[in-house]
């Protein structure tokens, strides 16, 4: 079977190609189920909802997966102009445009490199996507060439402590569990500063999510396409067994527990 998380990060262009396409290839793969599988995603959402300036007319959601967000906010500013989803795996968009029938424009395309002009969007949001840009700097720079003077960011991303009860279980004697390095608040909190915003807040807490078992766990995070595994890495029968017991070690009443280590980022240019 598949390792169910993450491998080695890339170190040079042709890796961090590679990584792109990889991550493209697992959110594709996972966009039909995606909806239905995402509801740590979407609870860790509902985060940015209170962040919303009162008015906005050009919005990007940036990596909106199969585009629940972007039509909510269509909603939220029925008077906009323009709103576009923006994501690397055209899987995600295909069944964005299959949901959201709503004058919404979906582009395929990198956070790193957007496909935009200079001061386009009043509003950029992202849930739970810039944590798999490998250049933090380039992205948070990318989102501020984008916005408008006063214009806002609203940002969901992970930090370390996130999947703790997943790569305890996963990990093995000769190797640690193959999780994303996840960047730490202050990391965060510098690059938002180098990239020139204005004003800089922060708000962090655990977000914790409980499962029946393995299999609902890794479901939750399998089926929303938070793998990206080399070809070859294989996992064997007692690979698995050693993991389901070890996370029976640490079943609480409501069931086994998953912690994401929420950092929501709030940017003015």
């Amino acid at each position: 079977m598949n390792t169910a998380l993450i491998t080695t990060e890339p170190t040079d262009h042709a890796d961090a190609a590679d990584w792109r396409a990889r991550v493209a290839h697992a959110f594709s793969r996972a966009a039909p189920h995606y909806a239905q599988r995402a509801t740590a995603q979407h609870a860790m959402g509902e985060r940015l909802m209170a962040h919303l300036p009162a008015r906005a007319d050009s919005i990007l959601d940036l990596g909106c997966g199969p585009g629940e967000l972007t039509a909510r906010l269509a909603r939220h500013y029925p008077s906009h102009r323009w709103i576009e989803g923006l994501d690397l795996a055209p899987g995600m968009l295909d069944e964005a445009r299959r949901r959201h029938p709503e004058p919404i424009r979906w582009v395929c395309g990198d956070a790193g490199m957007l496909p935009h002009s200079a001061e386009a969007f009043d509003l950029v949001i992202s849930n739970l996507a810039i944590q798999w840009c490998r250049d933090l700097d380039r992205v948070l720079g990318e989102i501020r060439r984008v916005l408008r003077p006063g214009g806002r960011a609203l940002l969901n991303t992970l930090g370390p402590g996130t999947l703790r009860e997943v790569s305890q279980a996963w990990s093995h004697p000769e190797r640690s569990a193959a999780l994303l390095d996840f960047h730490d608040a202050p990391r965060y909190r510098r690059s938002a500063r180098r990239a020139g915003f204005r004003r800089v807040a922060m708000e962090q807490r655990e977000e914790r999510f409980h499962y029946p078992d393995l299999d609902a766990v890794m479901a939750s995070i399998k089926g929303v396409g938070a793998q990206v595994a080399r070809p070859g890495k294989r996992l064997t029968r007692a690979d698995l067994a050693r993991a389901r017991h070890r996370y029976e070690t640490l079943r609480e009443s409501p069931g086994l527990p998953v912690t994401y280590h929420l950092v929501t980022l709030i940017l003015e240019r």
